[in-house]
């Protein structure tokens, strides 16, 4: 066989073998890209158990009104004024609450905000975290929290630096054998004074209140509620604000709270 032969031969061989070598990543990048869409364990069973869970908050359907809360560049209203200031901020929260009659403000999930320009805590130094991936319960400072379901201590902190979490506490769960975890952040200090990890609370077991801004890093009382996958070898803490270039990893991480607290179906409309 002449050199030209053999030449044509290994060339028309190469791009065979590059064709279906291409063709080989493309078909495992599509495989990957559905296995990564679809719906994590954890989440499914927790639209399967979620008519067992226990309120987190005390909150009557059909009698109690839920008010939206919206801290994103569309609310014209928060000035930077408003929420740089604590006062200000709280008597913004408690003036809306009032206004529309409403027990509760309450959102957040995947919410990009423009209140976190008021603490460095969020100045991270290529890009500011702005993405919020809990959902928050605004109400008054000493605001009962239940546990929805039985669950043990993973750990617990005092979170202090403003704009931080305060006093934080985080609890390990388990559904059908596959773990996970709730953050309960912004709440009372003396919550947390007498805890030990590993300690467990029963499903409907006050577990908590919300904090007063001096123990809550310094913000209005509300409760940030996270569900979080892994913990990441975290203890005490977890980011509860993301940058928005991370949005899908932490969004995979952090399913919407809401398929436990099952509270944006009564939220009232301004």
């Amino acid at each position: 066989m002449s050199p030209a032969v053999l030449q044509g031969f290994f060339c028309a061989h190469s791009a065979i073998s590059c064709i279906f070598h291409d063709r080989w990543i493309a078909v495992f990048f599509c495989w990957y890209k559905i296995i990564s869409m679809q719906p994590h364990p954890v989440t499914q069973l927790l639209h399967k158990y979620a008519p067992a869970f226990h309120p987190v908050v005390n909150f009557e359907p059909g009698k109690d009104k839920l008010l939206p809360m919206d801290f994103s560049e569309n609310n014209q209203e928060l000035t930077a004024t408003i929420y740089s200031h604590i006062d200000a901020f709280t008597r913004y929260i408690e003036q809306l609450l009032q206004a529309n009659n409403s027990r509760y403000g309450i959102g957040g999930y995947n919410e990009r905000r423009v209140i976190y320009a008021a603490s460095t805590h969020f100045d991270d130094t290529d890009e500011p975290r702005r993405l919020h991936l809990g959902v928050d319960i605004w109400g008054p400072a000493g605001t009962p929290v239940y546990a929805f379901m039985g669950g043990s201590i993973h750990s617990f902190a005092f979170n202090d630096q403003p704009g931080d979490y305060g006093a934080t506490l985080i609890l390990l769960h388990q559904l059908d054998g596959f773990p996970f975890y709730t953050l309960y952040g912004h709440i009372s200090q003396r919550d947390i004074s007498n805890l030990g990890a590993g300690q467990y609370f029963s499903r409907g077991q006050e577990i908590a209140h919300l904090g007063a801004p001096h123990e809550n890093g310094r913000w209005p009382p509300h409760l940030h509620f996270q569900v979080i996958l892994d913990m990441e070898l975290k203890e005490g803490d977890y980011p509860g604000v993301c940058k928005y270039s991370e949005r899908e990893k932490y969004l995979q991480n952090c399913p919407d709270p809401d398929l436990i607290l099952q509270m944006n179906q009564y939220i009232t409309k301004k």
